[in-house]
């Protein structure tokens, strides 16, 4: 079984994204990100409406960084401290050598490969630095943005669950994206 540490935090860079840690200086960000229901369609997750809200998010988030559950690092660009995503490994497998990602990105820059860099650098650390042998991504099914980022990524479509979570009201179906480490194309 894998033995996972985030400690020191790992920083990392490719020629225009520096991924961080999330702080609470970036409250403003995780409210625009997780506070917009064009954002949140397709995660069927509470709406953040509130500064206290986005505190209690990135709270979580340090929590499960400190207790080696899962990471997330604030996508920025280079020479901006200014957060313009969230991208990181969650729902962790050690038994399995397996993780799931997910990532947001601020609508204003969507469209412009910073989501394929980021998850780029996430994947390389996963794989190379984690060790994890698989990698996942589940997604709606009616969200094709991130279905085409995933392929474009070296993503194979694994699963499609009819109806398999139950949220606000209705059921989710939920598709599931993967990558082995030995499909992984190292050169970004």
């Amino acid at each position: 079984m894998l033995s996972i540490s985030f400690s020191p935090f790992p920083i990392l860079e490719s020629k225009r994204l520096l991924l961080r840690a999330v702080t609470i200086e970036d409250v403003n960000e995780v409210l625009s990100l997780r506070g917009n229901s064009e954002n949140m369609k397709f995660i069927p997750r509470p709406l953040i409406t509130s500064k206290e809200m986005a505190m209690e998010h990135i709270a979580m988030i340090i929590e499960k960084i400190e207790q080696n559950l899962g990471i997330n690092w604030a996508i920025t660009l280079k020479g901006s401290p200014k957060m313009i995503g969230i991208i990181g490994h969650y729902r962790i497998q050690p038994e399995n050598y397996r993780s799931e990602i997910g990532y947001m990105l601020l609508p204003e820059f969507q469209n412009q490969g910073i989501t394929s860099e980021a998850i780029y650098l996430t994947l390389d650390y996963g794989f190379n630095q984690l060790n994890f042998h698989s990698i996942e991504a589940v997604v709606d099914p009616e969200n094709s943005i991130s279905a085409k980022v995933l392929e474009k990524n070296g993503f194979v479509k694994e699963a499609h669950f009819l109806e398999n979570e139950y949220w606000d009201g209705k059921f989710w179906d939920s598709v599931v994206y993967s990558i082995l480490k030995k499909n992984f194309n190292k050169s970004g």
